[in-house]
């Protein structure tokens, strides 16, 4: 597998987790959690845009 895979496949995996955490954080009613999750969301897909863009060049 190459590196550039591996490393999406991980940012796909934390983002889809980030995900779950916000549906957790708002069943549970915690807001900390929510927005901490809601932040992780944004820099997994962030990070895994921006390895996209690099492995194409």
């Amino acid at each position: 597998m190459n590196k550039h895979n591996f490393l999406l496949l991980l940012m796909a995996i934390l983002a889809v987790a980030s995900m779950c955490a916000i549906g957790v954080s708002i069943a549970e009613q915690s807001w900390i959690g929510g927005i901490l999750s809601f932040l992780g969301v944004g820099f997994f897909m962030g990070m895994g845009f921006r390895i996209k863009r690099k492995a194409e060049q």
